[in-house]
């Protein structure tokens, strides 16, 4: 249990949100102005490891200048103790793959404001000349209200132009999540900002059905599947789904980059127009959200 002498720095450590591979994310309370934050701290193991403070300086590096009201802001990061972290604003505790284990109904009332905001933050993002590269429902929290964050860059890249997409040849390392690569992501060929439309594609689906496009009976099963599976349809597991919104999800999920929407602004646009369910979902009796008191708590610097 967190004790009042934990701190690091000046921030102390109020109670732990949640466990990560290689990360702990807790909510702290800065002891001067008493602002809340939300630290992202390499667990001890990793604490020398320099791949992950590596991962944690490209975050920053990134993120830090990055101003919209859907992408999480990155207040600072810290390597000058023994314990290597990054300060964010504090925003919900709860994301999308949170709220989908409790089945997409959890989300479904408020889906197209949840979609449009997680478009907007991404168009931001590409805007900005960079590709997430990790577009999962993990990586996007999401309030009460159904207001959304984008979140975590540490895999995120600059977008090759030019000459540096042409002679930039094959990545040396494939980076992401399997149930949600895109094509050329797994090839490790240069990626654009119709990599993250494929992967936020895959999310769009798991939405509405509560499960990935995509499962295999091994790893290399699954990544073949992204590569060559025909497409399918989530009107296949929710009848509620329109024709039109699995078309949307055809276009995103496309195996060439040139047959999907061409930006998150051309996609943005077509979500709009686009009506999700025949009929529109109820409120749950249950919120997933009372599960998580603090699911959509600003904190002062927003």
């Amino acid at each position: 249990m967190t004790k009042v002498r934990d701190f690091l720095g000046p921030y102390r450590l109020a109670r732990l949100i949640r466990m990560g591979s290689s990360c702990q994310v807790w909510e702290a309370i800065e002891s001067e102005t008493g602002d809340r934050y939300a630290l992202k701290v390499l667990r001890p193991d990793f604490r020398e490891d320099k791949t992950e403070i590596g991962f944690l300086k490209n975050e920053f590096e990134i993120a830090h200048t990055m101003n919209h009201p859907n992408v999480i802001k990155i207040h600072e990061l810290v390597l000058t103790g023994t314990v290597p972290f990054l300060v964010l604003e504090l925003f919900s505790e709860l994301n999308m793959k949170q709220a989908l284990r409790r089945g997409p109904e959890s989300l479904a009332y408020m889906l197209s404001k949840v979609i449009e905001q997680s478009t907007e933050g991404l168009y931001y993002l590409h805007s900005k000349g960079y590709v997430h590269c990790d577009i999962k429902p993990d990586n996007f929290l999401v309030s009460r209200d159904g207001d959304v964050k984008v979140i975590d860059f540490t895999i995120s890249q600059k977008i090759r132009t030019g000459l540096a997409k042409l002679f930039g040849g094959k990545a040396k390392n494939i980076q992401g999540t399997r149930s949600y690569m895109s094509p050329e992501q797994i090839r490790g060929s240069a990626l654009d900002a119709r990599s993250d439309i494929y992967s936020f594609g895959c999310v769009l689906f798991e939405l509405v059905t509560g499960k990935p496009p995509y499962t295999g009976e091994s790893p290399n099963d699954l990544l073949n599947k992204h590569i060559s599976a025909a497409i399918p349809s989530p009107v296949v597991a929710n009848d509620n789904v329109t024709q039109e919104y699995a078309a949307v999800i055809k276009s995103t999920m496309a195996k060439k980059p040139d047959d999907r929407p061409q930006s998150m602004w051309d996609l943005l646009k077509t979500i709009r127009a686009t009506k999700i369910f025949k009929k529109q979902p109820r409120i749950p009796e249950s919120s997933i959200f009372d599960d998580f008191p603090t699911a959509g708590r600003i904190s002062k610097q927003q």
